[in-house]
């Protein structure tokens, strides 16, 4: 080690000077983390603006907001944010009990993403079938909450399906019922159709009207007839190398985290060691 001023009686105490290697860790950790940070501050302030928007913080709604589609912002914006915090706040001033938690908390982390995937792998047909339980009570709610309707509407454009399991299921929906007094009865959302767009400009919403009264020979020259859950499945099986690469950076990206936090406290704690070792 390096030496620097005397102690009081005459020896000389250890200077600590830290490595460029040290000085990269500690930056790069910062750095990283402060990212992160202002990256959770932005998905918990988009997660706010939403359940404010549609005023969910209102005495007559206050009951249902825990099935609002806008907690998992915020809820993953909170997380994001105060273990980003813990993490560059940690680096910025050598606070080896912070640096501590941020590692326990993503190695906890780390943890359970391999146990779900795990999970996800060996209980498929359980989770098909959540999948379908919450697609159907999106259908339901479909005119009554904006952010379901937006998620079934994205769903079936992108995946060109109608329904969970075929455009039949609309039967759930009491305006798409074929019950219904109104003139969505027995029909479906125009994001079920094949083609939407009248002369290929005006978007009809009405196209989809009547449609669970055809037959399918029919009904599969004006809306898609699979469901939503065939799609989903074959969008997995047709991105499944794309899914894997990401997985396995993510895991990556906080596995290396994990050693840079432990190099960075293991320098830490031997500089300081070392700065006691002469009184």
């Amino acid at each position: 080690p390096h030496y620097g001023h005397k102690t009081s009686n005459g020896e000389a105490r250890p200077c600590v000077r830290y490595s460029l290697t040290d000085h990269f860790l500690k930056y790069v950790l910062f750095l990283s983390n402060l990212m992160f940070t202002i990256l959770g501050l932005v998905v918990l302030g988009l997660g706010m603006w939403g359940l404010i928007s549609k005023e969910s913080f209102a005495q007559e709604k206050i009951s249902s907001i825990g099935t609002d589609p806008m907690l998992v912002l915020v809820s993953l914006g909170v997380v994001l944010t105060a273990l980003c915090l813990l993490g560059s706040v940690g680096a910025l001033r050598e606070n080896c009990v912070l640096l501590k938690v941020f590692s326990a908390v993503v190695l906890v982390l780390l943890g359970a993403q391999v146990l779900v995937a795990i999970l996800s792998y060996t209980t498929q047909d359980q989770i098909r079938g959540y999948l379908r339980s919450g697609m159907l009570t999106a259908m339901a709610r479909y005119q009554d909450d904006l952010d379901l309707r937006f998620i079934v509407d994205e769903i079936q454009t992108n995946l060109q399906c109608c329904g969970a399991d075929d455009y039949r299921d609309w039967e759930i929906n009491i305006y798409y019922n074929c019950s219904a007094p109104g003139v969505l009865a027995c029909g479906v959302p125009a994001t079920c159709c094949v083609d939407p767009l009248e002369n290929g400009t005006v978007w009809n919403s009405q196209c989809g009207v009547g449609a669970q009264k055809l037959d399918e020979f029919t009904a599969q020259t004006v809306i898609f007839l699979g469901g939503c859950l065939g799609g989903i499945s074959r969008w997995i099986e047709q991105h499944q190398g794309l899914i894997g690469t990401i997985g396995i950076v993510v895991l990556g990206v906080q596995i290396l985290t994990l050693f840079i936090t432990t190099r960075l406290l293991e320098s830490i704690q031997w500089h300081k060691a070392l700065y006691n070792t002469v009184k």
